[in-house]
């Protein structure tokens, strides 16, 4: 699981996951996470011949579901077939998220999460303004480059050098 799918679930009150049936990497282990995070997971283009493939896939994305620990929310995901083509299935999507709010409203998980959304906002802006006023002072990156070939070159110890810059940045 990459690090932008995690920031994208801290972020966000549902997480929906669209998948395409018949693409050939349903339940391989690079999607174990993502679908761990799910809400709700759409299988899109049930439609045509496709409707089989997505069928299969509603069924064994249904069974992975329950190897997972239930989620904080208490809410069970959701597993259902559509097609933005033909528009079948295109309404359950949207009645998942209103159920999915309802629930989560209903039972404090909205509302706790939304907290933990603002306190990680928080943490996030401060550790990026501080990276930020940082790595762009330019007797900090010119020393970076120093102590980095230092480093590299086994002349000093990362701590060390890292100790040096940082002690640069806050004597200021």
């Amino acid at each position: 699981m990459g690090q932008s799918e995690t920031a994208v679930h801290s972020m966000v009150d549902f997480f929906l996951l669209l998948m395409l049936a018949g693409a050939g990497d349903e339940l391989q282990g690079i999607k174990r996470g993502i679908i761990e995070m799910a809400d709700a997971i759409f299988i899109n283009k049930a439609d045509g011949d496709n409707i089989a493939k997505a069928n299969m896939a509603k069924g064994e994305y249904s069974n992975a579901l329950h190897l997972f620990p239930p989620p904080d929310s208490g809410w069970i995901p959701v597993v259902e077939t559509c097609s933005a083509q033909t528009r079948d299935g295109i309404t359950r999507v949207w009645e998942t998220i209103e159920d999915f709010c309802t629930y989560t409203l209903k039972n404090g998980f909205f509302s706790s999460r939304r907290m933990e959304q603002d306190r990680q906002v928080l943490f996030d802006t401060i550790d990026e303004s501080l990276r930020s006023g940082f790595y762009f002072r330019k007797d900090i990156a010119h020393q970076l480059k120093k102590l980095e070939a230092e480093v590299v070159s086994g002349k000093v110890s990362p701590y060390a050098a890292a100790k040096e810059l940082l002690e640069k940045y806050y004597s200021k």
